[in-house]
């Protein structure tokens, strides 16, 4: 499988982006943008989200997107869907065409993970 190079804007990425998953990832970053000023840049070739660090990210897979947050273990209480992976107390969740996913949860783990941000400090510093 050959490498592509990454996107060279945000809005490259969620504009190559079709089928439902590219409407999908499209809503999600609306949201994110309009609930909190988050820095938003590629990198590790998916969308990703900073303030004071890494936030949370945005992946589009050819059956899945990803919605993950770097301190999402501590978000469970909000969404439990959250799965545990990775360092960073990382957690994601797993959505599908026909994952329900209400704007006001997703507003709510944005501000909640920004917070952390605010109060804790950039999570990969702390590694």
């Amino acid at each position: 499988m050959q490498k592509l190079p990454p996107p060279a804007s945000p809005d490259a990425y969620a504009n190559a982006l079709s089928g439902w998953q590219g409407e999908y990832l499209r809503a999600l970053r609306a949201c994110v943008l309009a609930t909190a000023p988050l820095q938003e840049v590629v990198k590790w070739g998916h969308l990703v989200y900073l303030s004071g660090g890494p936030v949370l990210l945005l992946r589009a897979e050819e059956e899945r997107v990803l919605f993950g947050f770097w301190r999402g273990q501590r978000l469970r209480d909000i969404e439990p869907r959250l799965r545990p992976g990775g360092k960073y107390q990382m957690a994601t969740l797993e959505l599908h065409q026909d994952t329900p996913l209400e704007r006001e949860v997703v507003e709510r783990l944005v501000r909640a993970a920004v917070e952390l941000n605010r109060t804790l400090g950039d999570p990969t510093a702390m590694a």
